[in-house]
């Protein structure tokens, strides 16, 4: 198993999800998150007034996926997700040893189908 974790624009959240559930899956994690990468910050007016921030707002997304479905997965993230400028964000995967569903008491691809 692997643990899909990716970094988004807040405004794609929607596409990417539409675009996971064409590939079939059926659970993700989504929070809130802020950083920075080449594009260091932003500046925004308001009434008025320029202010600058160094943390970019960004939308964690967090899949968890059979090796089978690893390729599709990040296929869909990156459709979803890519405007083709700075900031589209990063996709990193991490390997799971197991995993329990807990109200059923399952484990390994069973927990997660």
């Amino acid at each position: 198993m692997k643990l899909v974790t990716a970094i988004v624009r807040p405004d794609r959240v929607g596409a990417i999800g539409a675009a996971l559930e064409r590939f079939g899956v059926n659970g993700l994690t989504v929070s809130q998150a802020s950083g920075y990468g080449r594009q260091r910050g932003h500046t925004e007016v308001y009434r008025g007034a320029e202010y600058t921030s160094d943390l970019v707002p960004k939308t964690r997304l967090e899949v968890l996926v059979n090796e089978a479905d690893l390729g599709g997965v990040m296929a869909a993230i990156a459709e979803g997700g890519r405007t083709g400028r700075f900031g589209d964000g990063k996709i990193w995967i991490i390997d799971v040893s197991d995993a329990v569903r807990v109200r059923t008491g399952e484990r390994g691809a069973a927990a997660i189908a």
